[in-house]
């Protein structure tokens, strides 16, 4: 994942204060790893802040899910994240057949390019669409990581370097400034990227959690998930204090259970987070920590994102879900 990011108003009467609220193994394709994710994740809880811990329940409202786009052979055909221009096209990176895809609001297939293991996309302040690169470990050390831009109004879109020289990256998000922010699941550290393409390395530093994944600004907050944490935290870091962060939620509560998190985006006030190992799409208070399962039985989602500009779709209503499995599925709340 996952993710700009994600954000729309809260609809009158749709506070869930008082109810459960609301991006797989991603990039990693080593075997030994990825069995330690299905089995149930592989670090032990960092940091205490006295975050709610739950196994969530299913939510009072449940999601209805349709297919978008038929998958094909689950992990070959793995379609890592998704973000939308807000001009009618919806942006998919394919991480094993090294590509990214544009699709019309009716699922046909618009635009297509290569790019070595595409990994994150956001669409920056400035209009266009920022992807990582080298998201692949198995193909990364020939070519390494980075990322590039691309204009998604081109009639054939060509991306264009931004920044090289970045191993390991997987998560992006872009804050209303236009700095960047990549997660690195098997280092620490989310790296801060300035809109210039230089590297704020104080940034780095200070913001060192260790395996990081999923990312999403939400104002002036970065929330993040890790792929690697038994306990399915959420962590919340000040953009202006990447030292400060507190985590908000654990949302597992049997270490031997991780429901192994992946992207997540802001939605109606919440934050909606996948779990590629649960199959789930989990609403999440970030005020509460109070989760619910507001979707299950998904195929090893990685991504989760709401459809801006995008024909009739509805931001306030629907959400968009990139599978392992190779689908993407719209769910309707």
């Amino acid at each position: 994942m996952t993710e700009l990011s994600s954000r729309t108003g809260r609809r009158p009467g749709r506070r869930p204060g008082r109810r459960p609220v609301r991006s797989a193994a991603r990039t990693v394709t080593s075997a030994g790893l990825l069995s330690a994710l299905l089995v149930g994740g592989v670090q032990a809880p960092a940091q205490a802040s006295g975050a709610t811990r739950a196994a969530s329940a299913p939510c009072a409202e449940q999601g209805r899910v349709e297919v978008f786009r038929k998958g094909g052979v689950p992990l070959l055909d793995w379609r890592e994240n998704l973000e939308f221009d807000g001009r009618g096209t919806l942006w998919v990176t394919h991480l094993m057949e090294h590509r990214v895809e544009g699709y019309a609001p009716d699922g046909t297939l618009r635009a297509s390019f290569p790019l070595n293991g595409p990994g994150g996309i956001e669409r920056g302040p400035d209009g266009m669409m920022y992807v990582n690169y080298g998201a692949n470990p198995l193909t990364s050390v020939l070519t390494g990581g980075g990322v590039v831009r691309f204009d998604p109004t081109a009639a054939e879109p060509k991306p264009e370097k931004f920044a090289d020289g970045l191993s390991g990256i997987n998560g992006l998000a872009v804050d209303a400034d236009g700095n960047f922010y990549l997660s690195r699941e098997l280092s620490a550290g989310i790296i801060k990227i300035r809109p210039d393409g230089t590297r704020d390395e104080a940034w780095t530093r200070a913001a060192d959690l260790f395996g990081t994944n999923g990312l999403e600004i939400v104002g002036d907050q970065l929330y993040s998930t890790s792929i690697i944490d038994a306990t399915s935290s959420i962590v919340r870091t000040p953009l202006n204090n990447p030292a400060g962060r507190t985590t908000i939620a654990r949302l597992t509560p049997n270490l031997l259970d991780s429901k192994v998190l992946d992207g997540l985006t802001s939605f109606d006030g919440d934050l909606l987070v996948v779990g590629f190992r649960s199959g789930e799409l989990i609403r999440v208070d970030p005020a509460t920590g109070r989760s619910c399962v507001l979707v299950s039985g998904l195929h090893m989602p990685s991504s989760v994102r709401v459809p801006r500009g995008f024909g009739d779709h509805d931001p306030r209503r629907e959400l968009f879900v990139a599978e392992t499995s190779g689908r993407i599925v719209k769910v309707t709340v």
